[in-house]
């Protein structure tokens, strides 16, 4: 214990106190364990090796009271949230891993192997090793407001390594456990709630949070009277373990490409536990002493140590943005106006009023248009409320937030505007400056562009100083990131008001300088013409595409033009192109299949994927055909080019600035902690500009 001890020298402890009680209907006394690290719910439980030791005295303790039954909770709205991560960059050895996996085992499976009943009492967030304990546990319970369940290892670069991927697909049937331990953890970290818990069978029964532990105690003392029964699924061992695994692998390729190790190994364990007999122990030695393998060589990895900082990353510093003023200059936003009524529009409207719940108007070059974006809006609340998620009085009050005008002059009473109108510097500069008639001098004026500059944007305006890029990505409701851009006139104001409101949003927020293309779309534009520049060239388009996967963007090239459409990506390169001609080239295969109105490369059939015959043929391509690994390296090398040219010009304040931007902009893969940690890992960096973006240790071993 004193190798691992030392890596964890700052752990906070989680405490475990053992209370002995008396429960009405049960014979004799009852064990309560509660973990409790000192702290209010802003700072959940979690366990080092302090803690673990921790528990296992108040387990020793429990079974000297000679109880009935020893049952374990938390303290107010939290269970615990797994291992203590903040150790991990300190840990320098495989053995001190091993180490760290066994003492958890050896823990956590008392609860199993005791002979007195074991109860987990989930009062509230339990996350990887915290849901780990109740799966330890004889029975269940979890409160009815429990809403963060889950084993979000695999995201992480781990794998749940206490018991996870042994006892869950065992407890729940493999097909739930895929679900809960790959499938939600690759998406984007899902976590689940407590009817979803029980209804997967995580949850033996779920019960009000008022006086959460009375009833759970009451509901122990029928159980331990034969009077409740929890129900417990036939586990398909045959071809349902296959299909089950088969959809693992299948989601962990699609996802990742199986370059994350952490998801590979945990399907890896997933597939072994149909070994388990949760009945003999040596089938449980076995499969424990795997994942404390499994465990042991990742925490070795620079995967694991990415995946950590990118999760630091948007967990920390996107809640403290570099740059942001004091936010007591912000001023108070109690209407909002929106130029245009298309869909990023409507999006927009449906998130300001949903999460500001002030008024809404938007505006169009017709009543039809409005008509349309206002129905958009009433019609996705009322799906809200279908779901459940809104009250029929809630929804009513939303809509009648939402209204549309021709006349601008309704922006009068507000004090943000934003437009979504076609992305034209002289379009935009006309909205801008009619707008000016009618709004009052404070009233923010924002623009969703995604590249063109604010400066030039606010350049002929009376007041220049309150406008502010706000550019969020498509689609609205589901992507975090907001790039928050400063114009050489914009006031510290008018960006508080900016940051203030995407906190209110619920959005993360990034500081970006007026350089076209900002962040996340200067570097993908970069990415995409690397790659259609070598199938200009003569490469293969399913080579190029499928080249560059270890960058961890969330879907291939070829796939992402598809989505945003040829001629939003080829009007985007033309504006970098303008900026950074000797960088941003044009591509002659682009501009044919724009010219073609061709919504893509691809093309589907009986065969699968497979190039659209007819882009082949306007496609011109010459006869240098790159490697994959060529085309890789190149993807590379532009990647490390332009964040070293971008972190020069100031346009953001540090790295970790860009990798937040890639992974809440566009989810790239937390294993390689966005890009900067990756193109450090591969040399990369120092090859193309003398040195590394992070300095060692910092998301590497």
């Amino acid at each position: 214990m004193t190798d691992i001890a030392s890596a964890f020298a700052d752990e906070v402890v989680t405490n475990a106190y053992t209370k002995i009680i008396s429960v009405p209907g049960i014979e004799g006394p009852v064990a309560l364990i509660t973990l409790d690290n000192g702290f209010d719910h802003t700072k959940p439980n979690s366990f080092g090796p302090r803690g673990l030791l921790a528990f296992d005295t108040a387990i020793d303790e429990a079974f000297a009271a000679n109880p009935s039954a020893i049952a374990v909770t938390g303290k107010p709205f939290i269970f615990a949230a797994g291992a203590d991560l903040k150790g991990v960059p300190s840990i320098t050895s495989r053995e001190q891993g091993l180490e760290l996996g066994r003492l958890g085992h050896k823990v956590f499976r008392r609860l199993r192997e005791s002979s007195v009943p074991t109860f987990a009492f989930v009062n509230g967030v339990a996350l990887g090793g915290g849901l780990e304990v109740g799966l330890h546990c004889h029975y269940r319970t979890v409160a009815d407001n429990a809403g963060a369940l889950g084993l979000p290892e695999a995201m992480l670069g781990l794998v749940p390594g206490w018991g996870g991927t042994q006892l869950l697909p065992n407890l729940i049937g493999p097909s739930n456990a895929v679900t809960v331990a790959i499938e939600n953890p690759l998406n984007n970290g899902k976590v689940i709630g407590a009817k979803q818990a029980a209804a997967l069978g995580i949850a033996d029964v779920v019960l009000g949070s008022a006086d959460f532990i009375e009833q759970s105690l009451a509901w122990a003392a029928q159980v331990l009277a034969g009077t409740v029964t929890p129900a417990r699924p036939e586990i398909d061992r045959g071809a349902g373990w296959d299909e089950a695994i088969a959809r693992a692998k299948a989601i962990v390729d699609g996802k990742t490409k199986n370059n994350a190790p952490g998801a590979v190994r945990t399907v890896a364990l997933l597939e072994a536990a149909r070994n388990i007999d949760l009945t003999d122990p040596a089938t449980l030695d076995a499969g424990f002493a795997a994942e404390d393998e499994a465990l042991a060589d990742l925490l070795m990895t620079d995967e694991l140590r990415a995946g950590l900082y990118a999760f630091d990353l948007v967990n920390r510093r996107a809640k403290r943005p570099a740059g942001a003023p004091d936010k007591s200059l912000a001023r108070k936003v109690s209407g909002v106006g929106i130029v245009g009524a298309g869909l990023m529009a409507s999006q927009l409207a449906l998130l300001f009023v949903k999460q500001l719940k002030v008024p809404v108007i938007l505006t169009d070059i017709d009543q039809e248009r409005i008509d349309k974006g206002v129905g958009y809006v009433h019609a996705e609340i009322d799906k809200l409320q279908g779901k459940g998620r809104l009250s029929p009085d809630a929804a009513n009050r939303l809509k009648a937030l939402v209204s549309g005008s021709l006349d601008k002059a309704a922006f009068a009473k507000t004090d943000f505007v934003i437009e979504a109108v076609f992305e034209n510097m002289d379009v935009k500069k006309k909205v801008f400056a009619e707008l000016e008639q009618f709004i009052a001098p404070e009233t923010i004026l924002a623009t969703n562009t995604s590249s063109l500059s604010i400066t030039e944007m606010a350049s002929e305006l009376e007041h220049p100083e309150r406008v502010v890029g706000f550019h969020f990505f498509n689609p609205v409701a589901v992507l975090p990131l907001l790039e928050i851009i400063r114009g050489s006139k914009t006031d510290d104001a008018t960006l508080a008001t900016a940051f203030a409101t995407a906190k209110s949003l619920r959005k993360s927020a990034v500081l970006c300088g007026d350089k076209a293309g900002f962040v996340f779309n200067r570097l993908v534009t970069r990415t995409l013409g690397e790659v259609m520049s070598a199938v200009d060239e003569g490469t293969p388009f399913d080579v190029a595409d499928n080249a560059i996967a270890e960058l961890g963007m969330p879907m291939s090239p070829f796939t992402l033009l598809a989505l945003v459409g040829p001629a939003v990506a080829l009007h985007t390169g033309e504006t970098l192109q303008a900026s950074y001609p000797e960088r941003f080239k044009s591509s002659p295969g682009l501009e044919a299949l724009v010219e073609a109105r061709k919504p893509g490369v691809w093309t589907y059939g009986p065969e699968g994927q497979v190039v659209d015959p007819e882009v082949a043929a306007l496609w011109p391509q010459g006869d240098k055909a790159s490697t994959a690994e060529e085309v890789l390296e190149r993807t590379r090398r532009a990647f490390a080019q332009e964040i070293a040219i971008m972190l020069d010009e100031g346009v953001v304040a540090a790295a970790e600035d860009i990798d937040l931007c890639l992974i809440l902009g566009g989810g790239f893969g937390f294993w390689n902690g966005g890009i900067t940690p990756y193109l450090d890992r591969t040399g990369t960096s120092e090859a193309v500009n003398g040195k590394r973006f992070l300095a060692p240790g910092v998301a590497s071993v």
